[in-house]
């Protein structure tokens, strides 16, 4: 039996972030090592509170839970409660956590862990803003070439921005995080939003976690009722794209999605483009690859994949 892969989840929770941890909670081919929280989608005492609220739904409270960066590397923080609400989970009434934060710092946990654990041993898996990341990366470079893999959730090309005209929100966010955590030479996978802006909810799909008639079933489909009125409002869609789950997904079964390895560029200085992802598809640059960098998805092999393992929780 082959062992599970071993990950931390780095994000900011975000009503899909929190669909995206209870997928891998529910997932035996993967070990959660530790979730790292970070300033995004609503500030840190926020976040790193959303994430245990999200362990004790899934039954999980053994889960550590480490709190990091409160700010970008050299920004003001930008968050999105337009989208996720003032606390980060809007729409169902949710309980205080009773687990409790761990003391350490979430960037020295990575450090430490990733110092300790075997080489090639531990993939990342950022959900929101790259600050603790690349922080971690500017205080141990010497971690950098530990690290099997980095998933993350973040950028645009095809599907240009949601934050701005051309940028992605997690990548606008801290522009210079995601620069270091790109030019780092760091194995890359990227689930930009022209591949979650293909998995979209509907009222089927939704449905189908109502029906579990679980405790996170009904959790799942009222944060995504809250989740969807902003972007069928914004973009006339049916539904909403559960971006953070896709991350996770690709883990799980990668052949749901489709990509090219090719150079990604961040954009730290555009007057009109900044947080920009800078994406190389038809290779006209002389730059070298950097990221696979996902252009499609099995949007109904994602959702099915999704219900399965929501419904064990």
């Amino acid at each position: 039996m082959t062992p599970p892969r071993r990950i931390i989840i780095d994000t900011d929770p975000g009503q899909d972030d929190a669909v995206a941890i209870l997928l891998a909670l529910a997932s035996p081919e993967l070990e959660v090592v530790g979730i790292t929280a970070v300033a995004g989608n609503v500030p840190l005492p926020l976040t790193q509170k959303n994430a245990r609220i999200v362990c004790e739904l899934a039954g999980r409270s053994e889960i550590p839970v480490f709190a990091g960066c409160d700010a970008p590397l050299s920004r003001k923080l930008v968050t999105a409660e337009h989208v996720h609400g003032k606390t980060g989970l809007d729409g169902p009434a949710l309980p205080d956590p009773t687990m409790p934060l761990q003391d350490q710092h979430a960037v020295d946990f990575l450090i430490e862990t990733l110092r300790r654990e075997p080489e090639g041993s531990v993939t990342l898996c950022p959900l929101g803003p790259l600050t603790n990341i690349a922080t971690a990366f500017r205080q141990a470079p010497d971690i950098v070439p530990r690290i099997r893999e980095l998933v993350l959730m973040g950028g645009a090309y095809f599907e240009v921005g949601n934050i701005t005209p051309s940028a992605e929100f997690n990548i606008f966010v801290d522009p210079e995080a995601a620069a270091i955590v790109f030019g780092s030479g760091v194995p890359l996978v990227v689930m930009p939003l022209d591949v979650t802006h293909k998995a979209l909810t509907s009222a089927e799909r939704v449905g189908r976690f109502r029906a579990m008639g679980t405790r996170v079933g009904t959790m799942v489909a009222e944060w995504t009722d809250f989740f969807e009125r902003h972007d069928r409002q914004k973009y006339g869609s049916e539904g909403a794209p559960l971006h953070d789950p896709c991350v996770i997904a690709w883990l799980l079964k990668p052949d749901l999605f489709l990509g090219r390895h090719i150079n990604v560029e961040i954009e730290t200085e555009g007057r009109f483009t900044t947080g920009m992802t800078v994406a190389d598809w038809w290779g006209v640059s002389d730059r070298a690859p950097n990221a696979l960098f996902m252009r499609d998805v099995d949007a109904a092999g994602f959702f099915d994949l999704l219900a399965e393992r929501i419904g064990r929780l």
